[in-house]
């Protein structure tokens, strides 16, 4: 609450600042809003171009003075949600303070979100036995999450395509809008240039009887793919057991990781998944093809920025040996909600003129694509 005298677009303006904005409003900031300045200062006045602007937020802040937990305190009681995840976010991702989501006390104050997720699983590595116990919480919890919201799209795409037999089910997605049109032509009323409709037609959800294919998602776990890593995991776990489909997870770097075995269990895999490292998109996507078992009904999605630290010829020529055999392959620059990928143009052109289906998807897409497919 701005305290009388003070004005609240004046103050907010002076945090955004900090101490270049004293002249606005004299400076005066209320009681909280003096809160929110230190908590902003602890954070911010880390960032080296501020110095290089000869710029400070604040003349005399040390972040050293607050703890990681005291700071995470301050900014829950003072902020709302969508700027505490954001503070959160800078303080890992921008800032590198790895003590945010390393510290036992932190961690149980944290409230689970994809972003945190990312974080943990980029740091992990630094966790002792106590606290990885405490970030598998908000792996289990985002995870689940990220399951619910597409578990549905993927079944609603794989377990009926519209029929055209009568349904006594009305859902708005299946209204037959020609059929009705025709039932209800007698209610028409021209003077109002109006139909009346007294009998609505939906067509009904039949389940498709598939023949079996072989789904394979080969997934670049290189750090600038990492929200796509989290997204195939889900997204595998959900394919996984729809009938008439065998589901496979690759990932790698410069080495191929088969991690089909663990699909069912998408938590366990991702604090399996090592980060960083090379790129032999090549590699992969021969191990790949000698999974292959019938070419025509096997779909392989390559998920990577196809930055190749391996061979490039031998990447593109495997990939035309697979479209050529009728596998239907996907270049998948991105796997994730957002689907607004940075990749390697050029590779992406020689794989789509080797036949590759190149492009960015959200999780979401892919289902429809692949139901599309094997429909």
């Amino acid at each position: 609450m701005t305290e009388p005298g003070i004005d609240p677009v004046l103050q907010r303006w002076r945090l955004v600042l900090g101490d270049p904005g004293a002249a606005l409003n004299g400076g005066a900031l209320g009681a909280d809003a003096q809160r929110q300045d230190a908590a902003l200062d602890w954070l911010y006045a880390r960032d080296a171009d501020l110095d290089r602007r000869d710029v400070r937020r604040s003349a005399g802040s040390d972040p050293s003075v607050v703890t990681a937990v005291d700071w995470l305190d301050e900014i829950h009681q003072l902020f709302p949600k969508q700027t505490i995840e954001r503070l959160e976010r800078d303080a890992v991702q921008r800032y590198g303070l790895h003590e945010v989501i390393t510290d036992p006390g932190v961690l149980e104050r944290l409230e689970p979100n994809a972003h945190l997720l990312g974080a943990v699983l980029r740091t992990k590595h630094l966790m002792n036995p106590e606290v990885l116990r405490l970030a598998r919480r908000i792996v289990e919890q985002v995870v689940r999450e990220l399951m619910d919201k597409l578990a549905t799209e993927i079944r609603t795409s794989f377990h009926g395509a519209r029929s055209r037999r009568p349904s006594r089910i009305p859902r708005a997605a299946d209204f037959d809008f020609p059929k009705t049109v025709r039932a209800n032509l007698a209610h028409y009323r021209p003077e109002e240039r109006r139909l009346y409709v007294e009998t609505a037609h939906f067509r009904s959800r039949s389940r498709r009887h598939l023949d079996r294919w072989q789904v394979i998602l080969l997934v670049d776990q290189s750090g600038s793919m990492l929200s796509s890593v989290i997204h195939s995991a889900v997204t595998a776990a959900c394919l996984w057991g729809l009938p008439g489909i065998d589901t496979h997870l690759i990932a790698f770097d410069t080495s191929v990781v088969d991690l089909t075995c663990e699909i069912d269990d998408p938590v366990e895999l991702l604090l399996r998944v090592q980060l960083g490292g090379g790129t032999d998109i090549a590699r992969a996507l021969a191990y790949a093809a000698q999974l292959v078992q019938v070419p025509r009904r096997t779909v392989i999605a390559v998920i990577s920025d196809f930055y190749e630290g391996g061979d490039p010829a031998w990447l593109v020529r495997t990939a035309t040996d697979l479209v050529g055999a009728g596998v239907t392959v996907l270049g998948l620059a991105a796997l994730d909600e957002q689907a607004d990928p940075a990749f390697d143009r050029v590779m992406g052109q020689r794989l789509a003129d080797a036949g590759v289906h190149v492009g960015a998807m959200t999780p979401g897409e892919l289902a429809t694509f692949l139901a599309e497919t094997i429909g």
